[in-house]
């Protein structure tokens, strides 16, 4: 009797485990985008016996493989360039593909659905939002005028969902509701602020008639419980020159907080006034509970590509630890008018290399790379950085961080049982310099701007002017992606939600060769982490095409293993209905870090 009553009471506490979260609904877990599991299965004690359990190849290696999976009740869906899949979340076996191209780079959204409507898969192909039918991914046809509407825009991200809302991210300056059952639009938030909103005046000599931009191609945030949808928006017009567009330009380079069942602004911070560094904001915002002197404060956390983890009151908008408006260098660019001041974090301080004194290139990787470093530096004439470093035409600068951080995209976890938020962050640069557009010449354009970071030539048709990178890209070494600054130049870090304080930091990648050396630096990075109960944080993203477990605790690494291609995504975990938690990530490569690409999605269980 003693043997049946202990044999039941482990199935009730697998049952109770497996209840506490079967699946993972959206890219980032939870309409906060948390991206934390309360699963523990694996933990601490066990996750160095990890086994890849499966791998399936979607047959599209087009290098923008970024979607998250999701799992629900049994089954697992994604997304890539040439359809929508369901997979079994066991074995990795195709259950139907829904053949599309150009569907949503980051991943889908699922629609629960309710007693008359049965649940749905969002997903965009081009311009067209597509609702799917889960069992047989098929379009339902009582969505729009037969399973679609046309947005009019493409979408790089899924939808966000809230009862029966979806709030579209896209390549225009407008956030777009619709109805989750028929796809009746029901409103629009403009990003640019028109007439009448008291924030157009940051629009000097009416430049909000003409200017793109401002769009969002990165993840929406939502409060379930107090209706308000949160709004990462990207940079107004060029990437790298503002002539164009005098002032702040609001809402670009913001965080906007919009109520969802109105459509109306709550509250906005800018992160960056008139933007011309390619800073806009793509993360999800990140939901989150402080404790201050003894009070439960609802937050939101943004991480930038500036290396600035900012935390606010999500109700009111009002920093949990503190901005400070700091004086930055003024452009000398004929017609530039950039903001005097930029926004700065107090707590925590920037996370990422922020600037770079050329006593600070680097010394101790090899005498080759240092002479590289000096050399490049040298031979353009660049000189010693500051934040916010303005571009300078026909003279070449250095600025840190580059365009695609610092922080992207992936955005941070919060892990709910130890009161950190984690991210990582890389510390490399970019440089060079602004030349005149001669009349006829060919310039690039920021288009949709779907895709979120540019190139050196997305800046907007009107300007007069374009950025320019002489040679290699980056500021770093290209051949072997060595940054020409000091190590670390990739760093998994927490921070107290309570305090602001750095809890812990450690270098996030290698390079194998300086690895041998006992050189320990880091690597580049795309792509964002997890974290869990079982006190560990799930990340791959770095360039060198590992997939690694930390303790959350410490920052400890645990566990690697290597994948086909980086793993420029982020990962998943969920309850299989054998019992077992997996992990499961999409190793896709490419992106702007031109890594090697593949098409796999690779699942781990403990044996």
């Amino acid at each position: 009797m003693r043997r049946i009553t202990a044999v039941v009471l482990v199935a009730i506490a697998a049952g109770a485990t497996a209840r506490a979260q079967n699946n993972w609904l959206q890219a980032g877990q939870d309409p906060g985008a948390t991206k934390y599991s309360t699963l523990d299965q694996i933990n601490t004690g066990n996750v160095d016996q990890l086994q890849r359990a499966w791998t399936f190849n979607t047959g599209d290696k087009s290098g923008f493989f970024e979607s998250t999976p999701l799992v629900v009740d049994g089954v697992m869906y994604l997304s890539a360039q040439n359809g929508v899949f369901a997979l079994d979340p066991l074995t990795g076996a195709q259950q139907w593909k829904f053949e599309t191209s150009g569907a949503t780079r980051r991943g889908l959204a699922y629609w629960r659905g309710d007693a008359k409507t049965a649940g749905r898969i969002l997903v965009s192909s081009d311009t067209k939002l597509l609702a799917l039918d889960t069992k047989t991914g098929k379009l339902t046809q009582e969505f729009g005028p037969g399973g679609f509407v046309d947005m009019g825009v493409t979408m790089a991200s899924p939808p966000s969902v809230h009862k029966d809302v979806l709030i579209t991210p896209g390549g225009t300056p407008v956030i777009r509701a619709w109805n989750a059952r028929t796809g009746a639009p029901l409103w629009t938030f403009n990003l640019i602020a028109q007439p009448g909103d008291p924030n157009n005046k940051t629009w000097e000599h009416d430049s909000w008639k003409t200017i793109g931009g401002t769009n969002t191609w990165g993840y929406l945030s939502i409060d379930e419980e107090r209706g308000i949808v949160y709004i990462p928006v990207s940079i107004a017009g060029g990437d790298y020159v503002g002539v164009e567009r005098p002032g702040d330009n609001l809402y670009g380079t913001s965080l906007v907080a919009v109520d969802i069942a109105t459509g109306k602004r709550r509250w906005h911070q800018q992160l960056v006034h008139h933007d011309i560094w390619d800073f806009d904001l793509g993360a999800a915002p990140t939901l989150f509970d402080a404790v201050k002197d003894g009070k439960r404060i609802p937050a939101v956390a943004q991480i930038t590509k500036m290396g600035m983890l900012f935390m606010f009151d999500r109700v009111t908008g009002a920093p949990l630890f503190g901005i400070e408006e700091r004086s930055v260098p003024p452009s000398t660019v004929p017609g530039e008018k950039t903001s005097p001041t930029q926004p700065f974090t107090i707590k925590p301080p920037p996370l990422a290399r922020i600037s770079l004194k050329k006593s600070e290139l680097p010394t101790t990787i090899s005498p080759e790379h240092t002479a590289y470093c000096a050399a490049l530096w040298d031979k353009y004439k660049l000189q010693d950085s500051v934040p916010y470093t303005p571009w300078q035409l026909n003279q070449d600068i250095v600025m840190f961080p580059g365009a695609i951080g610092g922080g992207n995209w992936n955005g941070v976890s919060y892990n709910k049982k130890l009161g950190l938020i984690i991210t990582n962050v890389m510390n490399a640069g970019q440089w060079g310099h602004l030349e005149e557009v001669k009349p006829g010449e060919g310039r690039g354009g920021r288009g949709g701007r779907a895709g979120g970071p540019g190139g050196d030539d997305a800046d907007s048709p009107r300007s007069p002017y374009r950025k320019v990178t002489p040679e290699g890209g980056r500021f770093w070494e290209p051949n072997r992606r060595y940054p020409c600054n000091e190590p670390p130049w990739g760093e998994l870090i927490a921070v107290s939600t309570n305090t602001g304080d750095i809890a812990w930091r450690v270098p996030l990648g290698e390079f194998e060769e300086l690895e041998k050396k006992g050189i320990k630096t880091g690597t580049a990075s795309l792509g964002g982490g997890i974290t869990t109960a079982g006190d560990l944080v799930f990340i791959a993203a770095t360039i060198d095409g590992y997939f690694r477990a930390f303790d959350a605790r410490n920052g400890k690494e645990l566990w690697k293993t290597k994948l086909d291609v980086p793993a420029h995504a982020i990962p998943a975990t969920f309850m299989g209905r054998d019992g077992k938690q997996y992990v499961v990530i999409t190793a896709g490569g490419g992106g702007f870090l031109r890594s090697p690409t593949s098409d796999a999605v690779v699942a781990f269980r403990l044996p």
